[in-house]
């Protein structure tokens, strides 16, 4: 399927690596004027770069932490000034951290909805006048599938992302009469640098670790992250545009939950 996003202006955050790179280069690639947020400069610069070379659109790259509202408001005026409007957010920032109750602090939690619940509520509540006004957005949080069935020491992301989850489908409703669409898809194992790292942590080669985590995944593989963003893409197109309010696991049949 041919999808065009030409016109459309994107911001996708946690946007210099893995499953946010290729969102937004499948984005920019169909059209869309692409702006990406990360902390890290170098990596920023790179993955702008690697979306330039097949863009049809603009790219713009914001270095910033998007845990920080200081941050999150950055991030939202330089899309603006680059493009003048924003049509598309991703909600993709935060790392995958688990463990046991016990060991659950007030720190860690709060680190961790700070990076991946309060980043979302406040970008969408930046963008959300303008795409009720226009009667067009697409907004998509990008969670995992222990937002439906979380499994034990799965904390504090497992709860963080139920939140996320919750939002998603409040904000469906609030925003379904003004055309203004949000999912969420739920990621089981698809390939990303926190994966090296956690191989690498384990003594694992990533051959090894990925083998091992895809014995309980029916397809029998990694995911890759081109085929989260190829549903993203979907999701954000006129294409989508009865489909609002869902959490669509993207995991290779993982989940218990569908």
């Amino acid at each position: 399927m041919h999808i065009d996003l030409s016109g459309r202006s994107a911001i996708v955050t946690g946007g210099s690596k893995g499953i946010g790179l290729a969102v937004a280069t499948r984005f920019a690639a169909s059209g869309a004027d692409v702006t990406i947020a990360a902390r890290g400069r170098e990596a920023l610069d790179a993955a702008a770069k690697e979306i330039a070379a097949s863009a049809k659109g603009g790219v713009a790259a914001v270095q910033g932490d998007v845990g920080a509202a200081a941050d999150v408001r950055r991030v939202y005026d330089e899309a603006m000034r680059a493009f003048g409007k924003v049509d598309i957010v991703i909600n993709n920032a935060g790392t995958s951290r688990n463990g046991k109750f016990e060991a659950l602090t007030d720190e860690i939690l709060q680190e961790d909805l700070d990076q991946k619940l309060f980043a979302a509520i406040r970008l969408i509540r930046l963008v959300w006048p303008q795409m009720k006004e226009r009667r067009w957005g697409r907004i998509i949080n990008a969670l995992n599938i222990g937002a439906k069935a979380a499994r034990p020491a799965s904390m504090p992301t497992s709860v963080s992302r139920a939140a996320g989850m919750a939002l998603t489908k409040a904000l469906a409703g609030e925003g379904g009469p003004h055309n203004v669409l949000v999912n969420a898809l739920l990621v089981g194992f698809i390939e990303s640098d926190q994966h090296v790292r956690m191989a690498k942590e384990g003594g694992q080669t990533l051959e090894q670790y990925a083998k091992e985590r895809s014995k309980d995944i029916p397809l029998g593989r990694t995911g890759r992250a081109e085929e989260f963003a190829n549903l993203a893409c979907f999701l954000v197109s006129d294409a989508g545009s009865y489909i609002t309010g869902t959490a669509i696991n993207v995991d290779g049949g993982r989940s218990p939950v569908v």
